[in-house]
C-alpha cells in the first residue's frame, strides 16, 4: 500500500491518444473485473464478468470532439483514467479507473478533483454528473464524500449488451450523481 504523499506526487496529467488505448483498456479492465481488481476495492468482479469496456469504446471518448480522456501517469506508466464530457450546462464524468495497486491512498480524490476543476476551466460547466451502479454502496458513499449527492434518478443497465458486461444478478440499475462545481 503506497501513502498518500507517494500515491499523489510525481503525477503527469494529459489527453489520452490513441497509442493509450491498450495500455488504457488493460487499466479499466484491471480496476473493476476479474481477479486482479480484487486487489482493490471498486472491484465490481462480483457483480458482473466480462469486459468493462474495449478499444472502441476508449478511442471513440478519445476521438470525440466534446469529450477528453485524461489520462495520469506516474514515471512512464498510466496509473489512472477518467472521461470528461461536455454537455451543455453540466459535464459528465466517466470510465473513471485506478490501478488497484494504488487504490486507498488518495490517488482517486486527486483525479477526480482535477477532472473537476478542469471542466469547470474549460467548459464553465455548473455541475458534474456521473452514474453509478446504485448496488456499489461503497462507491456511492466514497462519491458522496466528495461532494456529489443522489438523485434517486435511475436508468436501465444494458442487459444483453455485453460490452457492458455480463451481470451476475437482475437488480443492476445506474443512479445519477450531481455535484454543483460552483
Amino acid at each position: 500500500m503506497h501513502s498518500a504523499a507517494t500515491a499523489t506526487t510525481g503525477l503527469t496529467f494529459r489527453d489520452a491518444a490513441e497509442a493509450d488505448v491498450d495500455a488504457l483498456v488493460k487499466l479499466i479492465e484491471s480496476a473493476y473485473r476479474g481477479d486482479a481488481s480484487r486487489a482493490g476495492w471498486t472491484t465490481e468482479a462480483d457483480i458482473l464478468e466480462g469486459q468493462r469496456t474495449d478499444p472502441e469504446g476508449v478511442l471513440q471518448v478519445i476521438e470525440s470532439p466534446d469529450s477528453r480522456l485524461l489520462t495520469v501517469e506516474r514515471d512512464g506508466t498510466i496509473v489512472a483514467c477518467c472521461q470528461i464530457q461536455h454537455r451543455g450546462e453540466h459535464a459528465y464524468f466517466g470510465m473513471f479507473a485506478v490501478s488497484p495497486a494504488l487504490q486507498g491512498a488518495g490517488l482517486g480524490k486527486t483525479v477526480i478533483a482535477e477532472a473537476e476543476r478542469m471542466a469547470l476551466d474549460a467548459w464553465g460547466v455548473t455541475e458534474m454528473q456521473m452514474t453509478v451502479i446504485s448496488v456499489r454502496d461503497d462507491l456511492i458513499a466514497w462519491y458522496e464524500r466528495r461532494g456529489y449527492r443522489r438523485t434517486g434518478r435511475m436508468s436501465p443497465f444494458p442487459y444483453g449488451d455485453e460490452r457492458f458486461g455480463i451481470p451476475q444478478r437482475d437488480d443492476l440499475e445506474f443512479e445519477l450523481l450531481v455535484k454543483p462545481l460552483r
